[in-house]
C-alpha cells in the first residue's frame, strides 16, 4: 500500500552564504587542480564532505598542517586563529581564505576593540572550530563557556565583555546577559549572532506548524543543527532528526501525511531533495 505522502522542502533551509562561499571556492579550485587541502571539515555534514572528497578535497587537521609545505590550503567558513596564519608563512603555504565575513568581523572586534587587561567571555561550544579561532584572537585569555553553570566555579572580574559564537541561540544569549547583570556584574554584551541563522528560528516556527510530521536533516556535528532541531521540535513535537536517508523509518508516517523537510545551515539542498524523493517512494 502506498503512503501518498505530501512532501515539501523548506525554502529557507540549506547552506548559509558562508558555507556556499567556501564550497564554491573549493569547487572552483578542484576544477583546475587535482586536489586541495582543507583545514578541518569544510562543513559539518558528512554527506557533503564525501561528495567533495570524491572531487579531490583532502581534509587535514592542525597536526598535518605542521608537516605540510609549499601547498594550497583552504580555510573554511569557521575561521582560524592567528597561529594558523603564522604557520602558513613559515611553511610557505598558500591560504585560500573562505572565512565567513560574519566570523571575520567578530574576530576583528575581539582582537582590536579591547584594552589588554579587559576580560572577555565567549558563549560558545568548547572545542568548536569557530570558538578556537575566536579564542586565538585573545591569545587564549578569553573564558569560553557553553552553559552559565560553568561560570559558578570561576572568579570573574566585576566588569567584562560578553561575546557569542555566531551560530548560538539569540534568546539564550540574552538570557545569559540578563542573568549576569542580575548577579551584579558590569557586562558589556556584544550580540554577534549571525542573523542568517537567527532569522531561521522564526521561519522554522512558521514552517513546521503546517505539517503532520517534520524531517530535520543535519550532520550530527552541526552546532546550528542542534539549535534548529530544538526549535522544530518545540513547535512540532512530531519532528525526527536524520543525517541521511538510511535513517528514515517508514513507521513514523501515516497515509496522506503532510511532511515538511528542513535542515541546518550546513545541510546541502541535494540531500534534502534525496530525502524528499525517498519519502515520495513510500
Amino acid at each position: 500500500m502506498g503512503y501518498n505522502l505530501n512532501v515539501t522542502i523548506d525554502k529557507s533551509s540549506g547552506f548559509c552564504f558562508g558555507v556556499v562561499y567556501a564550497i564554491d571556492m573549493a569547487e572552483d579550485i578542484l576544477d583546475h587542480d587535482e586536489y586541495l587541502y582543507c583545514l578541518g571539515d569544510i562543513v559539518h555534514n558528512d554527506e557533503e564532505v564525501l561528495r567533495l572528497k570524491s572531487k579531490g578535497l583532502r581534509i587535514i587537521d592542525h597536526e598535518d598542517l605542521r608537516n605540510l609545505q609549499n601547498e594550497k590550503v583552504l580555510i573554511r567558513a569557521h575561521g582560524e586563529a592567528p597561529s594558523t596564519y603564522e604557520l602558513a608563512l613559515k611553511n610557505n603555504l598558500t591560504l585560500i581564505d573562505a572565512s565567513c565575513p560574519v566570523v571575520l568581523k567578530l574576530q576583528n572586534r575581539i582582537k582590536n576593540s579591547h584594552d589588554d587587561d579587559e576580560q572577555i567571555l565567549i558563549f560558545g561550544k568548547h572545542g568548536h572550530a569557530e570558538v578556537i579561532g575566536l579564542q586565538g584572537q585573545t591569545n587564549g585569555n578569553a573564558i569560553v563557556f557553553q552553559d552559565i553553570a560553568e561560570l559558578d566555579t570561576l572568579e570573574l572580574p566585576n566588569k567584562f565583555t560578553l561575546y557569542s559564537q555566531t551560530t548560538k541561540s539569540t534568546d539564550k544569549f540574552y538570557q545569559i546577559k540578563d542573568e549576569l547583570l542580575n548577579r551584579g556584574y558590569d557586562v558589556k554584551a556584544n550580540d554577534t549572532i549571525c542573523r542568517q541563522v537567527s532569522n531561521r528560528y522564526e521561519e522554522l516556527e512558521r514552517f513546521v506548524a503546517d505539517f503532520d510530521k517534520i524531517v530535520f536533516v543535519s550532520g550530527k556535528k552541526s552546532s546550528n543543527g542542534k539549535v534548529l532541531f530544538d526549535v522544530c521540535k518545540k513547535y512540532n513535537p512530531n519532528t525526527h532528526f536524520i543525517s541521511n536517508t538510511d535513517e528514515l523509518t517508514k513507521s513514523w508516517f501515516n497515509a496522506n501525511d503532510k511532511v515538511g523537510i528542513c535542515g541546518a545551515t550546513s545541510t546541502p539542498m541535494w540531500l534534502m531533495e534525496k530525502v524528499k524523493a525517498t519519502l515520495e517512494d513510500y
